[in-house]
């Protein structure tokens, strides 16, 4: 396979940035190396569509030898985890090596309202704003995609017990305004970025869904994809954190998710961006009108997924 554009974390779940990234590039006919931790039926998955699949782990020498080499253009992406910094040096220094053209890298718009005086008491999000500076010091080409929240992590996992079973919206989010992006529509951004990187290597873009509203809002969106009235319950940040803990979650995980809800409740989502449909190539004046039929809302988003409130 020459010159195949590298996947980072594309055998995540339906509904994953790298999965869905993978499938774009596909259909383009583009050639797609597909990085996976694990042997299972979703690395199957990837090579029946076409990619070729290498099995390892962000954190292995080893494995980013054998993922990286060969490609000139590359996405990097991994999820909430404390061994987060670690693996993008590892990744960027592999890449440095074979002299990768284009490294296209996914944070978090947090990192704009922060600097080296600057942080919130996340622990990811000063991972993600370390990551950043090691890899604009490590010289690559490197190209920022820092999406808010996802539509995805909010009304799909955090929300749908007690929609199913009390029909409300129960988050420590306040009246606070937050602007959700849906998976699909950051992935289409990063796959036009890597088929080509070249006009936008040192830039970096900030993605937001079609709207910034408060709760009620979003309450409104479940009662009408759902058919019932929903409704939206704040919450205390403390209880509702210790019960993500007896889930199981891990605590770097759950340090980082009650980050969010106290800047939620602050006000620090309230933020709209229009590079979305900047990243091919056109104005924003081409663009007029076309922002609420580009990005997919929640709404959407619950029509699809409408058996888990039911």
């Amino acid at each position: 396979m020459a010159n195949p554009i590298l996947v980072t974390g594309a055998a995540g779940r339906g509904g994953a940035i790298g999965r869905t990234v993978t499938e774009l590039l596909l259909k383009q006919g583009k050639a797609v190396r597909a990085m996976v931790r694990t042997e299972d039926e979703r690395a199957q998955v990837l090579r029946d569509m076409g990619a070729d699949v290498v099995v390892g782990d962000l954190l292995d020498l080893n494995s980013m030898h054998r993922a990286i080499e060969g490609c000139d253009t590359m996405y990097f992406g991994m999820s909430v985890s404390d061994t987060y910094l670690a693996a993008t040096v590892n990744a960027a220094a592999v890449a440095k090596y074979h002299g990768v053209k284009a490294f296209v890298n996914i944070s978090q718009m947090t990192v704009s309202q922060m600097s080296i005086t600057e942080t919130t008491p996340s622990p990811q999000h000063k991972l993600h704003w370390l990551a950043e500076q090691a890899l604009n010091w490590s010289g690559l080409p490197v190209v920022h995609v820092r999406p808010t929240v996802f539509l995805e992590g909010f009304f799909l996992v955090l929300t749908p017990e007690s929609v199913k079973q009390s029909n409300q919206i129960r988050l420590p989010f306040g009246e606070g305004k937050t602007s959700p992006i849906a998976v699909e529509d950051v992935a289409h951004v990063i796959a036009a970025l890597l088929t080509e990187p070249q006009p936008h290597i040192g830039k970096i873009y900030h993605l937001t869904g079609p709207h910034s509203e408060n709760m009620h809002f979003y309450a409104q969106e479940f009662s009408k994809a759902l058919g019932r009235t929903i409704t939206y319950q704040d919450i205390p940040v403390k209880p509702w954190r210790d019960g993500l803990l007896e889930r199981g979650l891990p605590v770097h995980l759950v340090n980082h998710l009650a980050t969010l809800a106290d800047l939620h409740r602050a006000g620090r989502f309230d933020r709209m961006s229009e590079d979305v449909p900047h990243t091919d190539g056109t104005t924003a004046a081409d663009h007029a009108g076309v922002r609420q039929e580009k990005c997919r809302g929640i709404h959407e988003i619950m029509i699809s997924n409408c058996a888990m409130w039911s």
